[in-house]
């Protein structure tokens, strides 16, 4: 996921220093941090949004240039249209395409990621999306959300993320089985040993355990 956002926030970088030079050249990620936080600070209730926040945050940092703020929008929409252009690992639509008909898949996000326009939504029964839902992981109501979609309950329910405190610990809390996906060319967010529980490598990796532990009937 980092690598498909640093390649978005290229993107982003490069349009405004096309269209909005002097907002290009006055802020940094230190002056967007700060930015970020006022606007969560200024709208709490839309803390959840990455969308909100990000649109927000160009309108501010463009008007703060002396620029038109109503760049804003375009400026996101490059952002939001980078951030679509995922590339697979070799074996997420192998092992999804398996899983998808054997059990029902519900894909859970904080971001704004499209699975139309990705290539995946045939695959999942639903979508959960922080800035509809009104919460964000690791709030138990996401993933609540998620097992509703799916017709299982909780403890019948694994979730699977990249991040140890969003996605594993969040579903644990939350009554869920949960497991940990760290590719090996991704930098961990946290310490391993923080969390009791080591990372699978693939969905190869982790496919080949829940065989052994349900069985060829579900995987």
């Amino acid at each position: 996921m980092m690598p498909l956002l640093k390649g978005a926030e290229q993107a982003l970088s490069d349009w405004l220093a096309r269209h909005a030079p002097r907002t290009a050249a006055t802020v940094d990620p230190a002056a967007r941090a700060a930015l970020r936080q006022q606007v969560i600070a200024d709208h709490p209730d839309r803390a959840h949004d990455v969308g909100f926040l990000r649109l927000e945050l160009l309108r501010r940092a463009i008007a703060g240039a002396g620029e038109d703020p109503a760049l804003a929008e375009p400026a996101y929409q490059t952002f939001f249209e980078a951030r679509q252009r995922v590339s697979l690992y070799d074996d997420v639509l192998p092992v999804l395409e398996r899983w998808s008909k054997r059990l029902p898949l519900v894909a859970v996000t904080n971001g704004n990621a499209d699975l139309s326009r990705i290539g995946l939504s045939h695959l999942f029964v639903g979508v959960i999306s922080a800035h509809e839902i009104g919460c964000a992981k690791p709030d138990p109501r996401v993933f609540h959300a998620a097992c509703s979609i799916a017709g299982s309950a909780p403890s019948d329910t694994l979730h699977i993320g990249d991040d140890p405190r969003l996605d594993f610990d969040g579903a644990r809390a939350a009554g869920l089985e949960a497991a940990w996906l760290l590719r090996p060319d991704v930098a961990p967010r946290h310490s391993p040993t923080a969390y009791g529980a080591a990372p699978f490598a693939s969905l190869d990796e982790l496919e080949s355990e829940l065989r052994e532990l349900a069985g060829e009937r579900i995987f």
